[in-house]
């Protein structure tokens, strides 16, 4: 993965730094760190007494974000923890509240080519999909082990596939003669189901898409973790501080809209994006990746 993240390319880089109101000694915490793109944008706006925080699940992420932030006048401070623990983190480290809470909820490049990691269906991988390898769940102890029934719910409404019972039918069965161990081997259960290729394009997303995103959810608990750190912000961010939250699919969007709506009508947010920020076209020419990406900004009253 080493030569990963220099290909990483942070989205909507210059639209957020269009929203932001940050001043050299604001305290920033950047929720998902990554390879830091976006947290080296936000430190050219700080000054020796701004402090940056950074969390990730991710160990290598970790270590690459600690390089790049090196140097730098503001304080940083790196922990490895889940959005989910951002209000534990913020008092681990004794800071009461942030002027800026930001998440990027998609993955790196450099996780979806790392090997380790078993998160792309491009590359032969073990189908692994822990963003943090301390958790115990792969995405091969879901496919192999859930029942049909449940593997057909979970790729629906996690992936929103419509063809879920198919798909799950296809698992089970071609599970009976040998454990479905890698990427390309469930891509191929896939589309047997469907009756396509691995190369087929009868629409704009690959026919595994769906299936991948629901397997990488429910192995990282990305949805109730992402319930627990919107619930979070709120009592975490200083009067007229912000919080940013980029999502990249229908499900994670929803949940930050409606997070904002509801925190508006008890007074407590003023959302600042009436409507999503996306990348314009030469973005989108640039960085393929930016296509889905949606960005929602409140500010604390």
């Amino acid at each position: 993965m080493n030569n990963m993240p220099a290909e990483h390319k942070p989205v909507l880089a210059q639209r957020i730094r269009d929203q932001l109101k940050l001043k050299s000694d604001s305290v920033v915490v950047d929720a998902t760190i990554g390879f830091a793109g976006h947290s080296r944008m936000f430190a050219e706006s700080l000054g020796r007494e701004g402090v940056l925080i950074g969390l990730d699940v991710d160990q290598k992420c970790l270590e690459f974000a600690r390089q790049s932030l090196s140097n730098l006048p503001c304080k940083v401070l790196l922990l490895r923890r889940n959005f989910a623990e951002i209000a534990d983190c913020l008092n681990q480290v004794g800071i009461e509240a942030a002027d800026l809470i930001f998440a990027d909820l998609g993955i790196c490049s450099g996780q979806l080519a790392d090997i380790d990691r078993g998160l792309s269906f491009q590359q032969d991988m073990k189908l692994d999909m822990r963003l943090d390898d301390r958790l115990d769940v792969t995405a091969a102890d879901i496919v192999n082990g859930r029942d049909e029934k449940d593997l057909a719910d979970l790729i629906f409404k996690f992936g929103q596939e419509r063809a879920s019972r198919r798909i799950a039918r296809s698992i089970v069965h071609y599970r009976k003669a040998a454990k479905i161990k890698t990427t390309t081997g469930l891509v191929d259960v896939i589309c047997r189901a469907l009756g396509c290729s691995p190369t087929s394009r009868r629409s704009k997303i690959h026919p595994a898409t769906k299936t991948f995103q629901a397997l990488r959810i429910a192995v990282n608990n990305e949805l109730e973790n992402l319930s627990e750190f919107l619930e979070a912000i709120p009592l975490l961010l200083k009067k007229d501080g912000r919080a940013a939250v980029i999502s990249f699919h229908s499900l994670e969007d929803k949940m930050v809209k409606e997070n904002f709506r509801q925190n508006k009508t008890a007074g407590v947010y003023n959302i600042i994006t009436k409507k999503p920020i996306m990348a314009l076209r030469p973005e989108v020419l640039e960085n393929p990746r930016s296509r889905s990406a949606k960005l929602r900004i409140a500010e604390k009253l």
